[in-house]
């Protein structure tokens, strides 16, 4: 293998590893990623390079870069075997000088393929976790409704109604775990719609905490010194972090919750507080992560992950911290408006 000289640093400077034959299959060059991927391979001749699909078949005469037709140009990724077990993604570029004629260099990519099966082991979790939720509201949708058709005319007037109020219950989880879901969508590739304007903190809190109040025996109370603090954010997204806030307290915190709001520098501070167990410091990253849950409450665990999401595309930023009565003390820091 003749490396060119004074490349060897740049292509062993990069995080995939390379292969580069001439037309002859001679490898011109294998950096130090690549070299680690293939072992002892002696990197000469690319017909021996050791890459093997699950049936044993070696990459060089199942891909037979330096055939086919003329107006073939690569070979998309496949995954491939080294020696050692390893699973490789590997690409290849077929350089010819000009159309039909034949291939004079071909160029390899090759990296580990343990980033994709983490992913597609994530996306697997993600659909089963995503099916166990909605399968839930579902199932008891389709078991009243069934009910109701079945022995309509057997159900007195009390039946009936507590059987449709727990079908709209169930109908209404459904809607708002697909919001949820769309969201996360939405923050993950970066397509969040806002339409931000100055927006009075006080009058936002003020409307959650008098809305999750009614549905609620806990107490809950505001304390806002500075009704004046307004902040620039999308309305209806800032209340939605408000809104998950308080119902995450209300959910896993005890005692009285409290919402205060002060400003804070640049930013204005929404803490929200209760008076629980609060959050051990070995957890507290693994808040904001999908699907997260701690002990038996309810709630689909998207609500954590949607405020951070949220938040930071506002510019603002979320911490967790201890409550003086010894709960949890959440903490969104949201920049000011400029009124």
């Amino acid at each position: 293998m003749q490396q060119p000289q004074g490349d060897a640093e740049l292509w062993d400077g990069l995080p995939d590893g390379v292969v580069i034959a001439d037309g002859d299959g001679r490898v011109l060059v294998c950096n130090a990623t690549a070299r680690r991927m293939l072992g002892d391979w002696p990197a000469e001749d690319l017909a021996t390079i050791p890459l093997q699909d699950h049936k044993g078949a070696d990459w060089f005469s199942t891909t037979a870069p330096y055939d086919g037709l003329g107006s073939r140009v690569g070979i998309p990724e496949q995954s491939w075997l080294a020696l050692d077990g390893t699973e490789l993604l590997v690409n290849a570029r077929l350089h010819r000088p000009s159309r039909s004629a034949p291939v004079d260099r071909v160029s390899l990519a090759l990296r580990s393929g343990r980033g994709r099966a983490i992913l597609d082991r994530e996306r697997s979790d993600l659909v089963a976790t995503v099916a166990h939720e909605l399968r839930s509201p579902l199932t008891g949708v389709r078991g009243f409704v069934t009910t109701l058709l079945d022995r309509w005319d057997r159900l007195n007037d009390e039946q009936k109604r507590l059987m449709l109020t727990t079908v709209k219950a169930d109908a209404t989880r459904l809607s708002q775990l697909i919001v949820e879901l769309l969201d996360v969508a939405r923050i993950d590739t970066g397509r969040l719609p806002l339409y931000p304007r100055p927006v009075e903190v006080a009058v936002v809190v003020d409307r959650v905490v008098e809305s999750i109040g009614q549905g609620t025996t806990r107490e809950l109370r505001t304390d806002i010194p500075d009704r004046e603090v307004t902040v620039h954010a999308d309305p209806d997204k800032l209340t939605q972090v408000v809104t998950n806030l308080v119902e995450n307290a209300v959910r896993h915190g005890e005692g009285t919750i409290e919402v205060s709001v002060r400003a804070a520098g640049d930013h204005a501070l929404i803490a929200v507080s209760d008076e629980g167990e609060g959050i051990p410091d070995a957890i507290r990253a693994r808040v904001f992560t999908k699907f997260w849950r701690h002990g038996a409450s309810g709630g689909s665990g998207l609500g954590m992950y949607i405020v951070n999401g949220l938040t930071r595309v506002h510019g603002g930023t979320v911490t967790i911290g201890d409550a003086p009565g010894g709960g949890a003390r959440i903490e969104v820091r949201w920049p000011l408006g400029d009124g």
